[in-house]
């Protein structure tokens, strides 16, 4: 893998360098640099645009209580073709203008996620509510398969309250819990 990024650290400098050069030749200094700063800006425009939308494709999906997998792969594309534009160059503009066109994303999806299944290891962890080193609600020791268990081992009922004052009489005394009626006899 190493070697892949040294080769690619090298490989695609020489070839913008010699495309440069190639599309200098035929269309002019100025025009190049015209269009080196154009692809910059519409590249922009672009990002700005598609990332809004992502954006609201992801508030939509979590609304709906979804994990936005293939918002977030959209967003990092999106974030992959900025970089791509605003690097100088004709062969990373081509790249970058590639990853702004949803069916080329959804192509390059499919098979990074074929490569992740049959190549690649898997892992998952979570935390916060429970089974993670910090810790949870439903690492109680109570809390039992079947749901949270009381100290009883019976089922736990959660509820509201609201406390409400005992009724006065005319006279300003307020009945006791035993039935008196605060006057010495029972009601």
């Amino acid at each position: 893998m190493a070697l892949l990024i040294l080769l690619l650290f090298i490989a695609v400098p020489v070839i913008e360098i010699a495309l440069f050069i190639q599309v200098g030749g035929v269309i002019g200094l100025w025009s190049t640099i015209g269009v080196v700063i154009l692809t910059a800006m519409l590249g922009t425009a672009l990002l700005r645009h598609q990332g809004l939308d992502t954006l609201r494709r992801v508030q939509e999906s979590l609304a709906e209580n979804r994990m936005p997998v293939v918002e977030m792969f959209d967003g990092l594309c999106l974030v992959m073709a900025g970089a791509l534009l605003l690097t100088p160059g004709f062969m990373t503009d081509a790249f970058g203008f590639l990853l702004f066109v949803p069916p080329f994303r959804a192509v390059a999806a499919r098979a990074i996620g074929r490569y992740i299944v049959t190549h690649g290891q898997v892992h998952v962890s979570t935390s916060g509510m429970g089974g993670g080193p910090q810790g949870g609600p439903f690492d109680d020791p109570g809390y039992r398969a079947g749901g949270p268990a009381g100290p009883s081992g019976g089922p736990v009922i959660d509820g509201d309250f609201e406390e409400v004052e005992p009724e006065t009489d005319k006279i300003g005394n307020s009945p006791d819990s035993s039935g008196n009626d605060g006057h010495g006899g029972n009601r």
